[in-house]
């Protein structure tokens, strides 16, 4: 047993929550002015579709940069995936549960092989993935076209466009996805090394923490993510896609979405709920947008200009508390 300190990660900053509400206030105000309807239930359950997709690679995302690490290669991993799980089904419902496996299965191969790559080799986490995920692009490129597989039709029902009430059935899969990190995070003693090592690996190794074994868990974790959210996809879609994921831009924006929920880039300190949020916030302002019709350039910008502003939020308020 290591003689390391059960730390665990740091409550989830509540702006992200106050600056979310704020949003859809203000774009309550805005559209209804503008003569639409935020509220309704089409835009609602658009919203939360948007939020699924992303959530499930940020969740797996905030795993890897809490411990100090990177992945860049999540987009590739969600085209893969849809990809894999679409030719093998066939459009055939009994081959729902190989498919899945397999997905998910070739995901968490993606993941090993980064988190090998970054422990065993000492590469930088932020080569290790773009490289990973410009392999796993060339193949795509090479390999399709367009299109490819059929999903099955059981599964575009029910994870594709069930609902309960106004809520997709893949939010709550991403709900259950994020209260299970938590648990990990907060209850677990995985999380409470994995906060270790990013807060410091040198004193978290001395403590006794096997840390490459951590970050391989962690970047498993998040592939792992990122494949569900490419079945996730495959079930919308009814087929898969070799460039959604990086037409979705998943590695920028979950990243994005990781900083704006309050976890630090540098590892050790963040949360998942935190990152929710952030991706919450993200759909909001994208669905506020469309209402109005705005500019996608200009729509890019204000993206732009929010994650800089939360950096430099979450910046200000480190600097005050080692001051004092």
């Amino acid at each position: 047993m290591s003689g390391l300190p059960l730390v665990s990660a740091r409550r989830p900053v509540p702006g992200v929550f106050v600056a979310l509400t704020l949003v859809l206030a203000i774009g309550w105000l805005v559209v209804t002015i503008d003569g639409g309807q935020l509220f309704n239930q089409a835009t609602t359950v658009s919203l939360l579709h948007v939020a699924a997709g992303l959530g499930l690679v940020a969740v797996g995302q905030t795993l890897v940069i809490l411990g100090g690490s990177l992945d860049l290669s999540v987009a590739y991993v969600v085209s893969l995936s849809t990809l894999v799980a679409a030719e093998t089904m066939d459009g055939r419902d009994g081959a729902l549960l190989p498919a899945v496996g397999l997905a998910l299965t070739v995901s968490a191969g993606v993941g090993l092989l980064n988190g090998l790559l970054v422990t065993k080799l000492r590469i930088n986490a932020f080569i290790v993935t773009l490289g990973v995920g410009l392999l796993l692009k060339g193949y795509l490129d090479n390999g399709y076209d367009g299109p490819a597989g059929s999903t099955a039709r059981s599964l575009v029902q029910t994870l594709g466009y069930q609902r309960v009430g106004p809520v997709p059935l893949a939010f709550l899969l991403l709900i259950a996805v994020t209260g299970a990190a938590w648990f990990a995070l907060s209850r677990t003693r995985f999380g409470h090394h994995l906060v270790a090592v990013g807060g410091d690996p040198e004193v978290a190794r001395l403590s006794g923490v096997r840390t490459d074994r951590v970050l391989v868990t962690a970047h498993v974790l998040c592939a792992l993510c990122a494949g569900l959210a490419g079945i996730y996809l495959a079930s919308r879609l009814g087929s898969g896609a070799p460039r959604v994921g990086t037409e979705g831009l998943y590695d920028l924006e979950s990243i994005a979405a990781v900083v704006i929920g309050g976890t630090a880039l540098a590892g050790g300190r963040g949360g998942v709920i935190g990152t929710v949020g952030g991706v919450l916030l993200l759909a909001s302002i994208d669905a506020i947008f469309n209402q109005l019709e705005v500019d996608a350039f200009f729509k890019q910008v204000i993206r732009g200009a929010v994650i800089i502003a939360a950096v430099a939020v979450y910046a200000r308020r480190a600097v005050r508390k080692a001051d004092s």
